[in-house]
């Protein structure tokens, strides 16, 4: 127990360090594209944090079995570097003893990203969703850049402001199009505020300004000048489209649909690929005493590269029809079952598994 205590700590020490890099970068990078649309106000402050949040969390399920296959391969070489693996040999310690305790790590990460891709993955995408589509609707139109068009929901309204007043909270030269049912209606007016309703609806207050009607071939335009107009920025319902990142598990089960099956297998293969990614670390992280730990760590990397790059082939195939639903994506974690038995066999063979 004090080998096997020893291995896990050495697997798990560099586990923190990777994975508060990658993690800190994924941050950085969603941050960097999110905070685009707070600037612009397509989306506020609060949520831009919710998302950032949101999509780690999603994360998670790549980012785990990365950091943890990068963590064995990272731990163990340096074991075998400094001599420690010889000497943990020369006192009778199997090779497989040392798969067997990375192996138990393995499916401890194996079942969280299971709970994480299966049950946790899909419900964080439908609240994103959510958010976006909320947010988009319940735009408030002040914090619309001045000189920059705002287009609402499904181009439901399109709002235009020359100059913005904070002392008076008012926009100037206001410019407003919309249109429904094959009807156009543009507002053009000196100035404009924004009102918020107990019940949440929106309405922009225009002042001094003319209202123009165009039916489109109807024959009924006309033009309205007017001292107050108010139109109601938020009409359209807040109904979710299909997302099937964002449907339950059960449902993907459910389904006949090309697509649907895909994602299905997605979700259930992750779960075992990152069982085996994590058993290809134990002899991916073989190296020379005092050899350099740099070759086999890149090594790790463009082995986990060309399984993440399959994956993402696999599925577009599925998706186009080229290949059917069987085998789908399973067959790449096929193919790295047959990768990580075949190094695993070679790395053992010829020691007797009764030494264990």
């Amino acid at each position: 127990m004090i080998i096997d205590r020893y291995l896990v700590r050495e697997v798990l020490k560099p586990l923190g360090v990777v994975s508060g890099i990658l993690i800190a970068i994924f941050v950085a990078y969603t941050s960097s594209r999110l905070l685009t649309d707070a600037v612009e106000g397509v989306l506020p402050t609060h949520t831009v944090l919710a998302l950032v949040g949101l999509r780690t969390v999603i994360a998670l399920e790549v980012l785990l079995p990365t950091t943890l296959f990068l963590s064995v391969v990272w731990g163990l070489s340096r074991l075998h570097t400094d001599y420690e693996m010889i000497a943990l040999a020369a006192s009778g310690v199997h090779p497989a003893r040392i798969v067997r305790t990375v192996g138990g790590l393995a499916v401890v990460a194996a079942v969280i990203v299971a709970g994480l891709s299966l049950y946790v993955r899909p419900a964080l995408y439908g609240m994103t969703y959510w958010l976006r589509a909320q947010a988009t609707m319940d735009a408030d139109v002040r914090r619309i850049e001045a000189g920059r068009f705002y287009a609402g929901q499904r181009g439901g309204h399109v709002v235009f402001a020359e100059r913005y007043d904070q002392e008076h909270d008012e926009m100037e030269n206001v410019f407003v199009h919309s249109e429904q049912n094959g009807v156009v209606r543009v507002i053009h007016a000196q100035r404009a505020t924004q009102r918020f309703e107990p019940n949440g609806a929106q309405v922009l207050v225009a002042f001094d300004g003319y209202s123009y009607r165009l039916g489109m071939g109807e024959g009924q335009d006309r033009i309205v000048g007017f001292r107050q107009a108010e139109v109601l920025l938020n009409t359209e319902t807040l109904t979710p489209e299909y997302r099937r990142k964002a449907a339950t598990t059960r449902k993907l089960a459910r389904s006949g649909d090309r697509m649907d099956r895909a994602e299905l297998q997605v979700r259930a293969t992750l779960p075992v690929g990152t069982l085996l990614l994590v058993l290809l670390g134990v002899p991916l992280s073989r190296a020379a005493p005092r050899s350099g730990r740099g070759a086999r760590f890149a090594v790790a990397v463009l082995a986990y590269a060309a399984y993440y790059n399959l994956r993402m082939v696999a599925k577009t195939l599925v998706d186009k029809g080229t290949v059917g639903t069987f085998p789908g994506v399973m067959w790449v974690e096929l193919l790295l079952a047959l990768v990580v038995a075949v190094v695993l066999w070679r790395m053992l063979r010829g020691n007797r598994w009764t030494s264990l």
